[in-house]
């Protein structure tokens, strides 16, 4: 009899695209893949561990799991299950927790899905993970995350990802290129290269990242390159020069600060001050001014007192960006800002998140309304909501119009018109035979 498996992932783009591919290799040895509430026989969790809520969830998605269908054979899996296997094993309904290398090899360990007293563990020591498995998310969406990078070696103080994933390690360009002509052929048109540091793609191959956009920009049928995330002391000018004058290479970069006080971005152990960040910003916006950016950024670390804070917001305020993610602090153990003196009260982080978080709303309808009138191309999106859908442009302002099948995975020129409560655009639909 076929077993069905289902699938929850916790945390970034990186995560949703090694989900994917996990089902894929399941499928191929005979699993049914089903919807998470439909009761699988089997559940994959893969989890996240940036933060203490990425691990508190992990648990909730566990019981939700055994909710609908209380014999399922729970297997967890990710970032938090190489960090913390054991911690794992005392949540009630886990049979199977799986390592860094090992979630790959998942099915050589579901030898059978009986329900398992104690969960079993299979999780090798981080610093010997040197392999490098290719991953894509499909199906999920009108755009696929590629994986070309895993890994770090940066080792920020407040950071547990190298610990989670190990040294940072690449794809081979000609790989990346297949992987990508692979997505093209099942009518994909926006890939979104993805890693952990996606700028230090070729660190272990001699190659960079760089090349790889070259090469992408020369495939026929990809119509879209968007980078998930870059640092800012690898974002060269030859990668900003390439996007200005690239027609697939979106005008859209999302580059992590963490903090705009260079005496806390020295305590984080970041590769870069913000003078560096401002030139990056100041380069993009001369050479692509409808560019739009987005800035990670930490409230809370450990020195944050209320003159770093300042520091920090104002300037965010001055610096020609278009929104935030904003993260508050949490600690995690073994690392090195767990050590550090000027904790900084919970309540405090709140309200210095809410203040920037208000900021953020700021500076994105300031960047949308700077796009009133202007014509763009849009991904539409599969999803009906009040019959109406939704897509994003090349500089990724979120629009809508009337829901329209005909639509869906299709890039239609349009103008935008008015600007709603909720920072989407409506927009005119000028040229019906791009998606005919």
């Amino acid at each position: 009899m076929t077993k069905s498996v289902a699938f929850y992932t916790l945390g970034c783009k990186l995560n949703f695209s090694e989900t994917s591919s996990i089902g894929r290799s399941l499928v191929n040895d005979g699993y049914t893949k089903v919807a998470f509430e439909q009761g699988a026989d089997v559940y994959v969790i893969n989890t996240c561990s940036v933060t203490d809520n990425a691990d508190k969830k992990c648990k909730k998605i566990v019981k939700e799991a055994l909710r609908h269908n209380p014999q399922a054979f729970v297997a967890v899996i990710g970032c938090y299950a190489q960090l913390k296997p054991h911690e794992i094993t005392k949540i009630d309904g886990v049979d199977l927790v799986l390592g860094a290398a090992e979630k790959f090899n998942i099915s050589e360990y579901i030898h059978s899905t009986q329900k398992k007293a104690v969960a079993e563990v299979k999780d090798g020591k981080i610093k010997e993970v040197l392999d490098y498995h290719s991953s894509y998310s499909i199906g999920d969406r009108t755009r696929t995350f590629l994986k070309v990078q895993d890994g770090c070696d940066y080792f920020c103080s407040f950071c547990t990802i190298p610990l989670a994933r190990g040294k940072s390690r690449s794809d081979t360009i000609d790989n990346v290129v297949k992987q990508a002509y692979e997505i093209v052929g099942q009518g994909i048109k926006e890939i979104v290269l993805t890693g952990v540091n996606t700028g230090d793609f070729g660190v272990n191959t001699g190659e960079n990242f760089f090349q790889l956009l070259q090469a992408l920009e020369k495939m026929e049928g990809l119509e879209r390159i968007r980078i998930s995330s870059i640092e800012p002391n690898l974002l060269t000018d030859e990668i900003i020069e390439l996007a200005a004058k690239s027609n697939k290479i979106v005008p859209h970069f999302h580059i992590p600060l963490q903090s705009g006080s260079d005496a806390i971005l020295t305590a984080m152990r970041r590769k870069y001050l913000t003078e560096l960040y401002t030139s990056r910003v100041e380069k993009i916006k001369t050479l692509i001014p409808h560019c739009c950016i987005g800035v990670d950024v930490i409230v809370g670390f450990p020195g944050e007192g209320e003159e770093e804070f300042l520091e920090t917001y104002n300037y965010l305020n001055q610096l020609d960006i278009s929104y935030l993610h904003v993260f508050t602090y949490s600690e995690r153990v073994n690392t090195t800002a767990n050590k550090l003196p000027g904790r900084v009260y919970r309540h405090t982080r709140a309200d210095r998140s809410k203040m920037l978080h208000i900021l953020s709303d700021k500076k994105r309808r300031f960047f949308y309304e700077q796009n009133v009138g202007k014509t763009y191309k849009v991904l539409w999106e599969a999803d009906n909501e009040q019959n109406m859908m939704f897509g994003f442009t090349e500089n990724y302002i979120k629009v809508k119009t009337t829901y329209d099948p005909a639509l869906v995975n299709e890039i239609a020129e349009v103008k935008l018109s008015e600007l709603d409560a909720d920072m989407v655009f409506k927009c005119q639909i000028l040229h019906w035979e791009l998606v005919q």
